[in-house]
Parts: structure tokens; sequence; C-alpha cells
């Protein structure tokens, strides 16, 4: 038997050979996975965002701003170019905590982080002596201009207690208006437990309309709650 086994038995296996170069890897499904060829999957172009006044605006503003005034060009039809938010700050003379509450609010307000707006003058009555921060202001355009503007019209304003609309009468006579708000709590990104103060604001909305009654035609078909 034991010669039969050493007849029979053959040759023992042999280890690869060593090419020095290592092992490709595989994916779990087998084949091998090229190089690179997850950090071009990842690298791939962003989805685009929808944004839904955004949107509106172009697909029934547009169309009812042309039938209104007859504008024979969709480029005519005025539009918002901007709107800035301000939130003024004459407690900071005495108060150096009320800035860092005001830009921690606003930043969660419209979601990017405003400038700190400073006297340009020195007034003794007021104690207020040049560079001493006043207020602070953020500019909203694009995507996040749309976006803020909507929750503004559609869920803050709302908010405001026996709210019957905001005031026709604000507009500047170059199609501008201007919002004033008593408190920044009507925001729903606000937490109310942690507010150290109420605080007011104004938030200008600037178009390209050219009469008052363009801009306010404007704002309305994109849902601005004017009273009647």
């Amino acid at each position: 038997m034991a010669e039969k086994q050493k007849s029979g038995g053959g040759k023992a296996p042999q280890p690869p050979a060593k090419t020095g170069k290592a092992p490709a890897t595989t994916s779990t499904r087998g084949t091998v996975a090229p190089k690179g060829q997850l950090a071009e999957k990842k690298a791939g172009p962003a989805p685009k965002v929808e944004v839904r006044l955004k949107n509106k605006y172009r697909d029934e503003v547009i169309p009812g701003l042309m039938k209104e005034f007859n504008y024979t060009n969709a480029m005519q039809v005025p539009k918002v170019e901007k709107v800035v938010v301000n939130l003024g700050l004459g407690e900071a003379i005495a108060n150096a905590k009320a800035l860092d509450a005001a830009v921690g609010d606003l930043t969660a307000i419209v979601g990017q982080r405003p400038v700190i707006n400073r006297a340009k003058k020195s007034i003794a009555a007021f104690k207020l002596r040049t560079g001493m921060p006043i207020g602070v202001s953020v500019t909203l355009r694009g995507n996040k201009m749309y976006e803020f503007l909507d929750r503004l019209m559609n869920v803050s304003l709302p908010r405001v207690r026996d709210f019957t609309g905001v005031p026709t009468k604000a507009f500047d006579g170059h199609g501008n208006y201007t919002l004033g708000l008593k408190e920044q709590i009507i925001f729903p990104e606000i937490d109310y437990d942690r507010v150290d103060k109420v605080r007011g604001m104004e938030v200008t909305i600037v178009t390209s309309a050219k009469t008052d009654e363009q801009g306010q035609k404007l704002l309305r078909l994109l849902g601005m709650p004017f009273r009647k």
C-alpha cells in the first residue's frame, strides 16, 4: 500500500511564482474594479435643485405680466433682482453679546452669514463712535433669494398675530418694496426658547420694474399677500 501511494500520488502542488505585482482587487461581484472608476462616479454632475417660486415665476408670472402690460418680449418682464435683509442693533453699543445673537438669528433665517454694519461717524448724543457695530445685513440672490421669499410669503407672514396682509404703500417709486417685520420669531427656523430678545428687521425686495404698479403686480403674482 505504501508503494502504491508513492507511485500514484503525483507531485505536490507548487505555490504560484512571485511576479512582484500586487494581486488585483476585485469587487464583491468578482469583477476587477478599474482604477479611478469609483472616483469618476462620485465626481459626476450635481443634481439640479428645483426651486418652487423660481419655477412659478417662469411658468405663471412671466405670461401673466406679458398679458397685463402688453410686453412683446419675455426679457421686458420685470423680475426680482435681489433681497436685502437688515437688522438694526442700537443695543449693541451697550451689549456686545447682542451682536452675536443677531448674527446667529439672521444666519438661521436666511441660510447665509450676514455682514456687520458699522457706524461711519461719531454721534456723542447716542454714545456712538466711528467703527462701532450698529447692525447686520445680508443680500440674497439666485435660488437662495427665491427660497427665502417663498418661506416669507407662505410660512412666516401667516404666523403674524392678527395678520391681514402687508401694506401696498411701501414702494419707493421705482418698483422696489420694503417690508418691516416686528419680530424675528415668526420664522420657524428660530427657536423661541433660545431667543434673548425680540428684534425687528427690514426686508427690501429690489426688482427691475420701472413703476410701482409693475412691481406690485410682480410681487402679487409671486404670492405676496397684499392687503385688499
